[in-house]
């Protein structure tokens, strides 16, 4: 069965057993954790079913924060797959399961390691912040990491001639630039659920909710962020809309975060940013994240596969890059 279970995700890049009908999955997924000691982290992006049974959801700073200070022997990460390679650079001791490898990440993937080495040289005086949307191999060429939620304090904690190389998200680099007043160098590297929020369909739907507030995640194109009242993390959007005196909202980000912020204020009115393709939704959803499903959840538990494996060299280089972060990112 073992090496069975190796093939399917070989071959497949998850387990592909066949899963009885009747089975209680959400029982069985809580009965697994409480045996094997694990815990399930979540990103506001994923199926609301899966964050209704994660033990933590959040962005990648709180879930980076998670997986450092967890006891659990193993972490089901459900995400994307540099998530769980983070969450393995932080916890190395600890086994790393993901939903399923394909859950991968066009911002991540716009930043292949190679070339952005040979980018990195042309600029040796430059310090490199990464976006945490990288892969274990670009933030283990990098000096510090940062997530949205972090991304201008970080910046703002070096001193003013510090020359900065700012990758792989140049929307979000154009928006810290802008409020640092940093000229950095940036990696044109972008996420394509949210350059592919559609201004004009935006505009229409202002015009039609004249009273409604645009919240936006900095990973937006830059005509987006300029028409947005309120710039932030997926957890900064949620604690906006918390906060806010407002009962309506139209929301630039991916739509999985809808659900928590549905939990939390009912009584609001909350509208999804239409993305420029046509789709079921009318909003923006990242095809990776929605790889994660319930079951899936479950066989990664019980075969613990598939497994995330970084390299130790790669790890030890990464680790401190993200250290420095979550040193820096105290009180967040």
């Amino acid at each position: 069965m073992t090496n069975n279970i190796a093939e399917q995700v070989a071959r497949y890049g998850y387990v592909n057993e066949a899963v009885a009908a009747n089975i209680d999955l959400v029982a069985e997924i809580n009965r697994l954790r409480k045996e094997k000691n694990a815990v399930i982290l979540a990103h506001y992006y994923v199926d609301a079913d899966i964050q209704d049974i994660a033990d933590y959801i959040g962005d990648s700073l709180g879930l980076s924060q998670q997986a450092a200070a967890t006891q659990a022997d193993m972490i089901v990460f459900c995400g994307v797959h540099f998530m769980g390679e983070t969450a393995k650079v932080l916890s190395p001791n600890k086994k790393v399961v993901i939903p399923d490898l394909n859950a991968g990440c066009s911002l991540a993937d716009s930043a292949p390691a190679d070339k952005f080495a040979e980018f990195k040289a042309q600029y040796p005086d430059h310090m490199v912040i990464s976006y945490i949307n990288c892969s274990a191999e670009i933030k283990a060429l990098t000096d510090i990491v940062c997530t949205s939620s972090n991304a201008l304090q970080i910046v703002n904690s070096l001193p003013p001639d510090q020359k900065i190389i700012f990758a792989p998200d140049a929307n979000l680099g154009r928006y810290v630039s802008k409020k640092t007043g940093r000229d950095m160098v940036l990696w044109d590297g972008a996420c394509i659920v949210h350059i592919d929020i559609s201004r004009e369909k935006l505009q229409k739907l202002q015009e039609e909710n004249p009273e409604a507030l645009l919240i936006a995640h900095p990973e937006c194109k830059e005509d987006v962020l300029l028409q947005a009242d309120f710039v932030s993390s997926t957890t900064g959007l949620l604690k906006f809309v918390q906060e806010s005196p407002n009962d309506t909202f139209i929301v630039a980000t991916e739509a999985g975060i809808l659900h928590k912020m549905k939990q939390a204020v009912p009584h609001k009115r909350l509208i999804p940013a239409p993305a420029t393709e046509n789709n079921t939704c009318a909003c923006s959803e990242c095809p990776y994240m929605k790889m994660n499903t319930l079951e899936k959840v479950y066989k990664a538990l019980l075969y613990e596969q598939p497994e995330i494996i970084v390299p130790e060299n790669t790890r030890k280089k990464a680790y401190e890059s993200v250290a420095r972060m979550l040193e820096l990112s105290k009180g967040i």
